[in-house]
Parts: structure tokens; C-alpha cells; sequence
């Protein structure tokens, strides 16, 4: 077996309770990257676009800069936690204004997979191309 190598993306400030988002991620923690981003293709719930989001950029960032097998990835870790909170408020009555706070979540997701095998490059043929374009061998 290859060594396994972990990588991860975060996306903070989304627009959404951390309860609500966290029924959702619990849907896939564990899974495949590719069966985690087909469940939630299917997920009839608003949070799981943006973990949807965070899942694929992981899987970006694995697969682009850190050359991991995109078929060996796996959701190795999923966090929800609290972001900051707007505080707003509403018209109450009798002239009163009525507290109220807007909560974000900050989605955490890491992705471990195996290294991509490497191919030795190809050997460079000693054929040179005359000026008709046929080839010829180099002595």
C-alpha cells in the first residue's frame, strides 16, 4: 500500500446555522470523495451546496497541487463549527427594537489519499526530420 497523505480546504463565513449544516455533513463524513459529492448532488437541503463546495475544493487541492490518485481519496475528516454572528434587529411593538442574531458556520474538510505512481519519462529517439518532413536516422 502507498503512503496516504492528507489535504485540506476550508470555507468560512457561510451563510447558514451550524446545526442546519451540520445534519448535512454528518450525511457523508467517512465516504469516498466521488460517492460524498453524488450523495450531496441529491441532498435536498440549502447547506449541502457549500459543502459540496468544500469537498470539491479539497478534492482540487489533493488532486492539483499535492498529486494524489483521485480515485483513493476518501473524506477523512468534517467539521462544522460556529462563525461569527451578526447581530440585527427587528421592529418589535409598542416602538421597540427586537434583537436578533444571523449565525455563519466555518466548514472544515480534509481528504487523505494515496500518491499518484509516477511514469519515468520517455526515451528521446534519435530521428531528425529533414526539411521535406521525412525522418531519418542519426549515426
Amino acid at each position: 500500500m502507498a503512503d496516504r497523505k492528507q489535504v485540506s480546504a476550508a470555507i468560512k463565513g457561510v451563510t447558514q446555522a451550524p446545526r442546519k449544516v451540520s445534519l448535512v455533513a454528518s450525511l457523508v463524513r467517512g465516504r469516498s470523495v466521488a460517492d460524498a459529492l453524488t450523495i450531496l448532488d441529491h441532498t435536498p437541503k440549502r447547506a449541502a451546496l457549500a459543502v459540496k463546495k468544500a469537498i470539491a475544493s479539497a478534492k482540487a487541492n489533493a488532486v492539483n497541487t499535492h498529486k494524489l490518485d483521485e480515485k483513493s481519496l476518501v473524506v477523512s475528516s468534517l467539521s462544522v463549527t460556529t462563525g461569527t454572528r451578526l447581530k440585527r434587529y427587528r421592529a418589535g411593538a409598542r416602538g421597540m427594537a427586537k434583537p436578533y442574531q444571523k449565525k455563519t458556520s466555518h466548514i472544515h474538510v480534509a481528504v487523505s489519499g494515496e500518491l499518484k505512481a509516477v511514469k519515468k519519462p520517455a526515451e528521446k529517439s534519435t530521428k531528425l526530420r529533414t526539411a521535406n518532413g521525412s525522418a531519418k536516422e542519426e549515426k
